[in-house]
């Protein structure tokens, strides 16, 4: 019961609903339906999401400047509603710096309130390297307290990135090094060329995964592999990363170096038809169900389920269905 209660409680927290309510499916319900948030992209804050976004129509090149360590591209025609995150931090392998980790807050926060965004990947901009985990040049140069700070600042950066409300794939055309795989397996989906490197080394530097490693991986490949992987700090290669379930998709690396972001476009396509809606609110409902108990989870469930019942969404599907016609969602 106390687990179910903590679940539920979880539940209510994620669609902004106040602390009492009823614990009944039934009451679940009730209390869905008066969960506008989760309906308008969680909540306010459009307007900043808005002025963030580059003009509809621009090239990739006049949206972002070289200098930009993380080049935020919203798509257009065929692929309205992907946004794509580029890590451009060439003469660092990506690293994560303080600088960095602050534009992934901030186009995070942005994403989080847009109706408008479908699916998000995440990527890199370098040739070969997705992300060598913490900058160690700039941590070298921190007091012990600036590297508390910076670790909890990126592990929450890390968390609110597995918190979008809509579907995350990372596609992985290189390295992928500590917290470089912490952040792709905050991704809901990752995709990696058959030449990519992945492990969680932090052992090596006589440290742990710190943020999200020691939890997110076993919960993805298993406790026992997930422990082997982090003591011995080994590296592992697409194929292998796909054997053990650590990826979705491995496909062989191209000329251009993209094959993995080709992969994760075409897949975030298949995304696009569906209802916004129902797309959200099946993230939540997978996301808190594999936290708690079954009997919890179905309730979650059952809740989330009744967020779809009210949309116009929902009456489009059924209209199309009937019509015989591709559905005209507007995310409603």
């Amino acid at each position: 019961m106390a687990a179910a209660l903590r679940g539920l409680g979880l539940l209510r927290a994620r669609l902004g609903l106040p602390p009492a309510a009823p614990a009944t499916p039934a009451g679940l319900a009730r209390a869905a339906h008066r969960a506008p948030d989760l309906r308008a992209g969680g909540g306010g804050g459009g307007g900043a999401a808005a002025a963030s976004r580059p003009a509809a129509g621009r090239s990739y090149g006049s949206q972002a400047k070289e200098e930009e360590e993380l080049r935020v591209r919203y798509l257009d025609d065929e692929h309205k509603g992907i946004v794509v995150l580029g890590l451009n931090r060439s003469h660092a392998k990506n690293a994560l710096s303080k600088n960095l980790v602050k534009m992934m807050s901030k186009a995070v926060d942005a994403l989080k309130s847009d109706k408008k965004v479908r699916t998000v990947i995440f990527r890199s901009e370098v040739p070969g390297i997705f992300c060598a985990g913490a900058d160690l040049k700039e941590r070298a140069k921190m007091h012990s307290s600036e590297v508390s700070s910076f670790v909890s600042r990126a592990r929450a950066t890390i968390n609110e990135l597995a918190n979008l409300p809509v579907p995350t794939i990372a596609a992985i055309d290189g390295t992928a090094l500590g917290g470089g795989l912490e952040l792709a397996l905050a991704c809901d989906i990752r995709v990696a060329a058959s030449s990519a490197k992945m492990g969680l080394v932090e052992t090596k530097l006589a440290i742990i995964p710190g943020a999200g490693g020691t939890q997110r991986l076993p919960r993805t490949i298993g406790v026992s592999l997930a422990k082997e992987l982090i003591f011995s700090a080994r590296v592992v290669d697409g194929e292998e990363a796909k054997s053990i379930g650590l990826i979705s998709h491995v496909v062989e690396q191209n000329e251009a170096g993209d094959a993995a972001y080709k992969r994760a476009l075409a897949l975030a396509k298949e995304f696009l038809p569906q209802g916004p809606v129902a797309m959200r609110v099946a993230k939540l409902a997978i996301n808190q169900g594999m936290e708690v108990d079954l009997v919890t989870g179905l309730a979650i469930e059952e809740a989330c389920y009744a967020q779809t019942i009210p949309t116009k969404d929902r009456i489009e599907g059924l209209l199309a269905f009937k019509e015989k016609r591709p559905p005209r969602y507007k995310g409603e």
